[in-house]
């Protein structure tokens, strides 16, 4: 890593930009919001955010030409960070009202409907996060970070095969019953909930992240 990482919050239509724009900032990045190509690959993180529905997020992506951009930073191994349904795109594909939209398929896995009494869940939960974890270095099972949605993935079911590689790091969290909280598979990660607004822990774990690029 240079003196200061660059990181793009890839504007694709759909996320809460400028609240992690000012929460990568604080990290200690810097940060530019944009959808130009170039710039997006070339910097030395990509945040995909996203809010709403996930084949909403898909069509805007797709139509920013985002999933080419992503793909090609994945490929050169360039780190790639999604947040909440830009977490749930990465996912081969997403049920929601019965629709079944496709995803980027990064991972296998279906995005479906939380199963909990309450739903969305919106609101603070701890996770629990596997030995060797890098987002979440330094931090503690009794953190707790700041979710909202009501769709999530309730298998991992990507197997590693290759012993050569390194088995992704998934991290869990529950709320009716468990769901996938976090990922860190190589050059992509991604997290269920926002770090943008779970404040120090949040923080910590966008430092985390920057400090990997």
């Amino acid at each position: 890593m240079g003196v200061t990482a660059s990181v793009v919050v890839f504007d694709y239509g759909f996320g809460n930009i400028r609240s992690a724009e000012r929460a990568l900032a604080r990290a200690g990045a810097q940060v530019e919001v944009t959808r130009d190509f170039d710039t997006a690959l070339n910097a030395d993180g990509l945040l995909v955010p996203g809010v709403g529905a996930f084949a909403a997020c898909m069509a805007g992506l797709r139509e920013a030409r985002g999933d080419w951009v992503i793909g090609r930073r994945l490929a050169g191994g360039r780190p790639v960070l999604g947040i909440c349904v830009g977490m749930q795109i990465l996912f081969a594909r997403g049920i929601e009202h019965g629709v079944r939209s496709e995803g980027l398929d990064e991972w296998p896995g279906t995005v479906g409907p939380l199963t909990a009494d309450v739903v969305p869940h919106m609101g603070w939960n701890t996770v629990t996060a596997p030995a060797g974890s890098r987002l979440f270095a330094g931090l503690s099972d009794e953190d707790r970070y700041y979710f909202v949605h009501s769709y999530a993935v309730a298998e991992w079911e990507l197997e590693a095969h290759n012993e050569a590689l390194s088995a992704p790091l998934v991290t869990w969290a529950t709320h009716g019953a468990p769901f996938v909280a976090a990922v860190e598979n190589g050059p992509l990660s991604a997290t269920q909930f926002h770090p943008e607004k779970s404040g120090d822990a949040g923080a910590q774990l966008l430092k985390n992240w920057i400090e990997t690029l």
